[in-house]
């Protein structure tokens, strides 16, 4: 057996090393290569506790990288104990193509955030270019990352954020350019994009609620739905893999069980074809994520560490 370097990345470390535009330009040639048949990737596979589960994500992208994520979700106790907002933790190591050497290691949760931002803002970019208005749905860590990322990409449009907690909307609108909404009606009430990033059980939005061209991007709802069915049934709808509707939650979507084949598009076939789709309706993009998204993102941060010295080597 061969010992080999491994660089190791704390959660600063790993943060400074994840440019979201950067980032942004891996995760959409991810989604090129599903949409292409190019990436080998196996259905997620869990391992179920009382309180959450653990999930591991291997994946090949060709061009970009080999790697693997180890995740956990649980619930967090609420402030009277019962359960509350779900949370995540986990790691991702990044493996060399050629010889499948361990090349780094570094802290998977901010991987996980950035990279499923850039999954919802490409399909915005592929399906809604131009929106006047954006409603962000949630306040927590998913919420946080997709507003920092339109943000960095200088979004001219008015950014309002949707939530039950009202103080929380306000700190988060405080962060960045954004406008706290008493409610999730009001804030999704003539947006043009709507991005849901919460860890609802239940549906936080309503087709009642939407315009009728609006594009709805829901990231959350890893434990239950968090569109409802009205919206589903009414919107075209695009996936990043075929797999969110055929296979059964949590790797699939809970929204999309039982959905017809001929009733999801793959997201990335929209990105490879170099011209955003023409709106003529309500579109939905339900993001299960996918293992090809964090060997995008980790590549990046590997490259970037390397290139300022961040992180520490171990030899395994």
């Amino acid at each position: 057996m061969t010992s080999s370097s491994v660089l190791v990345l704390d959660g600063a470390e790993t943060g400074a090393a994840l440019d979201p535009v950067e980032v942004l330009s891996a995760v959409r040639a991810a989604l090129v290569a599903i949409s292409d048949d190019a990436v080998s990737a196996p259905p997620r596979i869990f391992a179920r506790t009382p309180a959450g589960i653990l999930g591991c994500m291997p994946a090949f992208v060709p061009g970009v990288g080999l790697a693997a994520k180890l995740v956990s979700v649980f619930e967090a106790p609420g402030a009277d104990g019962h359960r509350g907002r779900s949370t995540h933790f986990g790691l991702v190591a990044l493996f060399d193509e050629t010889d499948g050497r361990p090349l780094v290691i570094m802290e998977g949760g901010r991987i996980t955030a950035v990279r499923t931002a850039a999954a919802a803002t490409l399909s915005m970019q592929a399906l809604a270019p131009e929106p006047g208005r954006i409603a962000i749905v949630g306040t927590g860590v998913q919420a946080r990352a997709q507003l920092e990322l339109l943000t960095a990409l200088g979004t001219t449009a008015d950014v309002v954020i949707g939530a039950r907690d009202v103080d929380a909307a306000s700190a988060l609108a405080a962060s960045a350019p954004g406008t706290a909404i008493a409610s999730i009606r009001d804030a999704v009430r003539d947006a043009d994009v709507v991005f849901c990033c919460t860890g609802a059980t239940e549906p936080v939005i309503r087709l009642d609620w939407l315009s009728p061209g609006t594009h709805v991007s829901s990231v959350g709802g890893s434990q239950g739905h968090e569109v409802d069915a009205a919206t589903v049934a009414a919107a075209e709808v695009y996936v990043e893999w075929r797999g969110a509707a055929d296979q059964p939650p949590p790797a699939g979507a809970h929204e999309l069980q039982g959905l017809p084949s001929d009733r999801v598009r793959l997201i990335g076939t929209v990105l490879s074809a170099g011209t955003p789709r023409e709106r003529d309706g309500l579109t939905l993009f339900k993001s299960t994520g996918h293992a090809a998204f964090d060997v995008a993102a980790a590549s990046v941060v590997h490259r970037i560490a390397l290139e300022r010295g961040l992180g520490r080597s171990l030899d395994f």
